[in-house]
């Protein structure tokens, strides 16, 4: 896929894997993040091998991050989005959000699904809404998958 670059100033997003910074966004995910407590590295560096990352950057410094998995066709997932706190209220999560929902790859799909319980006014700027049939709605989850590694060594 063509690798995207956007500027705004001082800051950069692209789609380019290699310039990612996993470390940073396995702390965030692990450490910070109320939805990815305890995710191992390897699980972190898979995701971002089997999805549409896009990375916000100062420089060379990663300072933000959202992915998107997808089959470029009928549906989207967008998950870990974040943006470190000492860059937060300049503007630049509803950047990264326009840059991901006018990503060319992700024009005309069905669905988009996000599962977030912060920052619900800025994805409703840009279509999400709470599921309009929740009865219709199904999940497998696991909340605790990335803490009790035991118990999930012994399923596999």
């Amino acid at each position: 896929m063509e690798i995207l670059e956007k500027y705004n100033n001082d800051y950069l997003i692209s789609t380019d894997k290699k310039k990612l910074d996993i470390a940073l966004i396995h702390n965030f995910l692990t450490y910070e993040s109320g939805w990815s407590k305890g995710i191992s590295f390897e699980k972190v560096e898979k995701s971002i091998d089997n999805s549409l990352n896009f990375g916000i950057y100062i420089g060379p410094n990663l300072i933000g991050y959202a992915r998107v998995i997808s089959d470029f066709s009928t549906i989207a997932y967008l998950g870990d989005v974040f943006i470190l706190k000492e860059y937060r209220g300049l503007g630049l999560s509803k950047w990264l959000m326009e840059t991901i929902m006018e990503h060319k790859e992700l024009q005309g799909l069905r669905r988009w699904i996000l599962l977030t319980s912060t920052a619900e006014w800025l994805y409703e700027k840009y279509g999400f809404t709470k599921l309009p049939k929740p009865e219709i709605y199904m999940e497998k989850f696991n909340p605790n998958v990335y803490l009790n590694k035991e118990k999930t060594n012994a399923n596999n």
